[in-house]
């Protein structure tokens, strides 16, 4: 029995989509209660910002390697480890008795976080064909709209009646039992219905100097640090701002409940949500990439810079509208992805692809640290004038994401022949 043509497959989607539900619910989840964390362990907004960041620093710096360790060991093993280190991490968050834990347990999160996407992406190449892989595919970035959702309102409210530990050690605990039906569902079940179960040759011919070749030729083009800076700028700024400072700022600003200020996540999220396809559909008419994804970029950077001019006591409405525009602009990210296709070969693209996915979380490790400097500079009775001048460090972002975009290279209907194959 082919794999391709199982019904079996479908097992294997609906549990690696699971999984990657859980995971991404959990990047954003500890954003919901930063004020908590400052008072209980009584630390300052540069250390919540570090601990954030560290998560995304670990998820930034592993992308590559990631990517190199899947094309030589296979992307199975990988992905039930990620999601074990999830679950530990996630339980070791829910216990701990001091600031240094925390951040700890938020790396162990990162390093598992890193394994996820790659690896999801090769599992279900292994599995469904490629006519069945675009569908696929989009179904895997409405699950992380869902799962993003998730980490809002439901598992805020969860907090308010629990406390903030026994919601992330619940979690924890599930993905260490997901890791083990991962186990089951993607080694020990194929080994026994296919003859082509293994991950991968023995002996693989790639070798260590041609990976030092490739990445050297990686980082000395130019069209590979246009996307990279593409995504710092519009990702970094969305993802490090909703995941650390985004329910705060609704909580000091404008004096909402927890489950309120997750609401103006949410807004950013539904962005999100519409933006990918509409955009991408957008995109194929036109007929050029470039084109909407300067586009897209001058749209986030003139939201984030309106953020900034509404002052100390910005309007709630245009707030939320703001958001949601910032969260569309996230949206167009694939389109980092759509460029990286039409630019290098198909050896080259799983690298470039993490070069590219490093730039926006590299940008995510950032921000919560710099706005949180920031707002250590100004007492608590003016926290609102300590967020009214934070937004100046995703205004200075996403202006170098502009500047990524505009370096970006488009050969004469490129978009038409990658979006045709994205």
């Amino acid at each position: 029995m082919n794999k391709k043509e199982s019904g079996y497959r479908w097992v294997v989607f609906g549990t690696v989509l699971f999984a990657y539900f859980l995971i991404v619910s959990q990047r954003t989840a500890p954003g919901l209660i930063t004020d908590q964390l400052m008072k209980e362990f009584h630390v300052s907004a540069a250390t919540i910002g570090i601990m954030s960041g560290i998560q995304f620093l670990a998820y930034a710096g592993l992308q590559i390697p990631v990517g190199l360790l899947a094309d030589r060991y296979g992307p199975n093993r990988l992905l039930i480890f990620g999601t074990l280190l999830n679950g530990i991490g996630s339980l070791t968050y829910s216990l701990s008795p001091n600031e240094y834990v925390l951040i700890f347990s938020r790396l162990i999160v990162g390093m598992g976080d890193a394994t996820i996407f790659v690896n999801l992406v090769l599992i279900l190449n292994q599995w469904f064909k490629a006519q069945e892989f675009v569908k696929l595919m989009g179904m895997i970035s409405l699950v992380a709209g869902l799962g993003s959702l998730s980490a809002t309102i439901p598992f805020s409210m969860w907090i308010s009646i629990a406390g903030w530990r026994i919601p992330f050690l619940s979690i924890g605990m599930i993905l260490a039992g997901v890791s083990y039906l991962l186990y089951t569902v993607l080694v020990v079940k194929p080994k026994k219905l296919f003859k082509d179960a293994s991950e991968v040759k023995k002996g693989s011919d790639r070798n260590m100097e041609g990976v030092w070749k490739i990445l050297r030729r990686v980082f000395s083009t130019r069209q590979a640090w246009a996307t990279f800076l593409c995504h710092f700028g519009v990702v970094g700024t969305y993802v490090g701002f909703i995941g650390s400072w985004g329910v705060p700022y609704g909580i000091h600003v404008f004096g909402l409940t927890r489950s309120e200020a997750s609401q103006l996540i949410m807004y950013g999220l539904f962005g999100a949500m519409i933006g990918g396809p509409l955009v991408s559909w957008i995109t194929s008419r036109l007929d050029s990439i470039k084109k909407i994804y300067t586009l897209m970029h001058v749209i986030v950077l003139f939201s984030w810079i309106g953020l900034f001019l509404l002052g100390v006591n910005p309007p709630f409405m245009m707030v939320v509208v703001l958001l949601f525009i910032i969260g569309f602009g996230n949206g167009a990210s694939s389109l980092t992805f759509s460029v990286v296709r039409g630019s290098f070969p198909v050896k080259e693209v799983g690298v470039v692809s993490g070069f590219a996915n490093m730039g926006g979380f590299l940008s995510a490790v950032l921000l919560p640290s710099f706005f949180g400097n920031v707002l250590d500079l100004f007492p608590q009775h003016s926290i609102n004038v300590g967020y009214h001048y934070g937004f100046i460090i995703p205004v200075l972002f996403s202006f170098i994401g502009l500047i990524g975009v505009s370096l970006i290279k488009e050969a004469k209907k490129e978009a038409k022949s990658v979006l045709s194959v994205s």
